[in-house]
């Protein structure tokens, strides 16, 4: 079923049976700790949806991010397929169906775009990249989410990047935006570098710039972009659980994503983390729609 409104009015199918190059879905629910409330997260696609109204009649005109407008001249070429169904606490089902329609948007083949839930929702997201790695993941996020289990689960929020360096298809990871104190511990911290992963924290990006980050990203490469609301500063993205001084600001995020789609190719792109019930005055949902459509620009401009 297709969620109304679409994300800037844009059709559930192209015309005439073209392929679109990128497939908007969202998914409300993923692996939910035992006794704990995700239902906040459930609103989170629909308000990233809304707070793209406005710019829906715009599509066509200059965006001064993108250079140019968002599809560059190309045909229209980006759909919303709506939600997929998940129900708080089926996690092994929400997980199912969430890897299902990765693995359907990519079988087009197109670029799938998930907007979450919680970071939970990573986990399968990823999984559905299996037969089309290898990828790199960068994760944008203030924290590193390496913990092996939480309350006796595997796939929670605190785990997405533990359970993707254990995936054959990634073959590396860099982790930018990290600062302050969060779930990991020293054991958790040795566990990443073990695997390889790149840690760029917030504050070297204020210092050097997202070069920082790009640098470690092979140039060619087949890149999924993971991006936790936390990642920027709460002062521009307050709808998030875990508030933290001194993250990302709008302008570092997006050269991060158009950096991205200049040195390497962006295979897919979840935008996760938005908790609606802590936003100020629509602030955070407005922020996360530029943010898609940043990456929908970067996105189509890629050869």
């Amino acid at each position: 079923m297709n969620a109304r409104p679409a994300f800037l009015g844009f059709p559930d199918r192209l015309a005439d049976g073209r392929l679109p190059r990128a497939v908007i879905f969202g998914a409300g629910h993923g692996t939910t700790y035992l006794g704990k409330d995700s239902g906040g997260y459930v609103l989170a696609a629909g308000a990233i949806r809304a707070a793209s109204q406005e710019d829906a009649p715009l599509v066509g005109h200059w965006d001064f991010d993108l250079g140019g407008p968002l599809f560059d001249g190309k045909h229209d070429c980006c759909v919303d397929a709506g939600d997929v169904s998940t129900v708080m606490h089926d996690n092994a089902g929400n997980r199912a169906r969430i890897e299902a329609k990765t693995r359907e948007i990519l079988s087009l083949p197109a670029v799938p775009i998930l907007l979450g839930g919680d970071d939970s929702v990573v986990i399968p997201f990823l999984a559905g990249f299996a037969g089309h790695g290898p990828i790199w993941i960068l994760q944008i996020d203030a924290h590193i989410d390496w913990r092996d289990k939480v309350h006796g689960e595997r796939h929670g929020y605190s785990s997405p990047m533990r359970r993707a360096s254990e995936m054959p298809h990634v073959a590396g990871m860099v982790q930018v935006g990290l600062r302050s104190v969060g779930s990991a511990r020293l054991a958790e911290i040795e566990a990443a570098r073990r695997y390889g992963s790149r840690f760029v924290t917030a504050r070297e990006v204020h210092a050097h710039g997202v070069g920082a980050a790009l640098r470690h990203v092979p140039e060619g490469a087949r890149v999924v972009v993971t991006l936790d609301c936390d990642s920027l500063d709460p002062s521009i993205m307050p709808g998030v659980a875990a508030r933290t001084p001194g993250g990302l600001t709008y302008t570092q995020t997006i050269d991060l994503i158009a950096g991205l789609g200049k040195r390497a190719r962006i295979a897919g792109f979840d935008l996760v983390e938005f908790y609606p019930p802590a936003d100020i005055d629509g602030l955070s949902a407005l922020t996360a729609s530029r943010l898609v459509v940043n990456a929908i620009g970067t996105i189509v401009r890629q050869i």
